[in-house]
C-alpha cells in the first residue's frame, strides 16, 4: 500500500540556474519561477511568487558586492514551492524574519518595502550560510482549488 501512496504524490522538482549580478536577472528569475511553477501546473500561487522571487533577486543585486552570478534555487514540492536566491556575501539580510525596529517601511519611500513583502505573503522565509555566501528563501504553500483563479 505505502508503494501506491509514494506513486500518488508527485516527487519535488527543483531547477537550479546561475544568473548575472546585474538588474537583467530581476525578470528572467521571474520568467524561470512562472515557467516552473506553470510546467507542472504546480499549485502554488505564481503570481505572488514571481514578485516574491523579484524582491529576493533584486536585493541581492543591489546589496551584494561582486560580478560573479547569483544563483536561483526552485523547488517544487507536495506542499508548496521553496524559492532561494544564493549570493556571494555572508552577511545576512537585514530584518527579513522581524520587522524593523522603528517600524515599517515610509510608504513615500522608494526602497525599503521588498522584505516586508516577503515576511508578509510567503508561508515561512528566512536565510541560511552557504560555502561562497548566503542563500535567502521564501516558502508559499499549496493554493486550494477552489481559490485558484479560473
Amino acid at each position: 500500500m505505502n508503494g501506491l501512496a509514494l506513486h500518488d504524490t508527485p516527487a519535488p522538482a527543483s531547477w537550479r540556474i546561475a544568473l548575472p549580478h546585474t538588474v537583467a536577472a530581476v525578470p528572467v528569475a521571474r520568467a524561470l519561477v512562472r515557467t516552473a511553477l506553470a510546467e507542472l501546473e504546480h499549485a502554488a500561487d505564481s503570481d505572488t511568487a514571481e514578485l516574491l522571487t523579484a524582491e529576493l533577486v533584486a536585493n541581492a543585486v543591489e546589496h551584494t558586492a561582486g560580478t560573479g552570478p547569483i544563483e536561483l534555487v526552485v523547488e517544487l514540492l507536495p506542499t508548496g514551492c521553496r524559492v532561494e536566491v544564493h549570493d556571494p556575501d555572508p552577511a545576512p539580510p537585514g530584518h527579513l524574519t522581524v520587522p524593523h525596529p522603528v517600524g515599517e517601511p515610509d510608504p513615500w519611500q522608494e526602497h525599503g518595502r521588498g522584505l516586508l513583502l516577503i515576511r508578509t505573503l510567503s508561508s515561512s522565509c528566512g536565510h541560511r550560510p552557504t560555502d561562497t555566501g548566503k542563500a535567502v528563501w521564501f516558502r508559499l504553500p499549496v493554493v486550494p482549488r477552489q481559490r485558484r483563479p479560473a
